[in-house]
């Protein structure tokens, strides 16, 4: 986990600067746009960062994962004049912010104090690893990695919406569209979670009551429903949102810009994240190499 995290960080730094084209220049809008949202993105990291490392919970980013994009959304439609475009984007973010921050909460993923609530299980097992066994170490990765990569990405996803600033394209079709699909995978996360969350309650309240579980329970985790025909259809949603969420600054008519940064690297971000997942999962449940083989990772296998 600490190579692929060294690996997201240059990838942030490369990427952008490798999709930035010298014909698409930003206007002081847009630059005055980028200073505020960068300024917002760098105070909530330090401030999550401080937070973590004095109650040590590092999931402190995750209770603001939905939140923020929002915020820089909003701040930037404000900052733009409350353009039309931007108006139907930041939108379209707060749907799918509300509906995942109660997905986490439900979960629970917040409490009346802030700092407390889940805490993601994976961080135990990545902090296992040489060399971040090591407080010094763990410290670097908590504010590299967990609190600046996490939340510079959850500001580079929302960046379309600098991008469509000023574009001459007015609002059309393919916004109709983009907004549809996009709403549609909103609710397809909706489905992949409830599912899940249907199945870990049950399994629960079965464990507790005592004696045998059915198969499907005993297995230990989700196989049914969209889970039959991918490992991650939530995970495959949250991609695909962010991807059309991008594609509203092609729409706009700018063309193929360093914006797509936000959404290549949060693809590359979940195939690390499922990895992880999965390398846990394998080991805690017999059965899960078997589920590996027969079910793809985001989308159903052909063959």
């Amino acid at each position: 986990m600490g190579r692929t995290a060294l690996l997201l960080i240059g990838a942030l730094l490369a990427v952008p600067a490798l999709a930035l084209q010298p014909d698409q220049a930003l206007s002081p809008v847009q630059i005055g746009m980028l200073k505020i949202l960068g300024g917002q993105m760098l105070v909530i990291a330090l401030l999550c960062f401080v937070v973590s490392e004095l109650t040590k919970n590092y999931s402190q980013v995750d209770k603001l994962w939905s939140i923020t994009p929002a915020i820089y959304a909003w701040t930037a439609t404000l900052q733009g004049g409350m353009d039309p475009r931007m108006i139907v984007m930041a939108g379209l973010i707060t749907v799918w912010g509300i509906r995942l921050t109660y997905n986490f909460g439900r979960m629970g993923g917040y409490s009346w104090k802030f700092w407390e609530g889940h805490q993601d299980y994976r961080w135990d097992h990545v902090r296992k690893n040489p060399p971040l066994d090591r407080d010094w170490a763990w410290r670097l990765f908590n504010l590299l990695f967990i609190s600046l990569y996490q939340h510079a990405l959850l500001l580079l996803i929302t960046l379309p919406i600098v991008v469509v600033h000023g574009a001459g394209q007015a609002l059309g079709w393919v916004d109709l569209v983009l907004a549809s699909l996009l709403l549609a995978l909103v609710v397809f996360e909706t489905i992949a979670d409830q599912q899940q969350w249907r199945f870990q309650t049950e399994k629960h309240r079965r464990l507790a009551l005592g004696g045998d579980l059915p198969e499907a329970y005993a297995r230990g985790f989700i196989a049914s429903g969209l889970w039959a025909r991918s490992r991650h259809p939530n995970y495959f949603a949250e991609q695909s949102i962010w991807v059309a969420f991008f594609a509203f600054s092609l729409a706009a008519g700018v063309g193929l810009n360093w914006s797509v940064a936000g959404c290549v690297l949060l693809i590359l971000l979940f195939q690390g994240s499922s990895r992880l997942s999965e390398s846990i999962s394998a080991g805690k449940y017999p059965a899960y190499q078997d589920y590996q083989r027969k079910v793809g990772r985001f989308l159903p296998r052909l063959f």
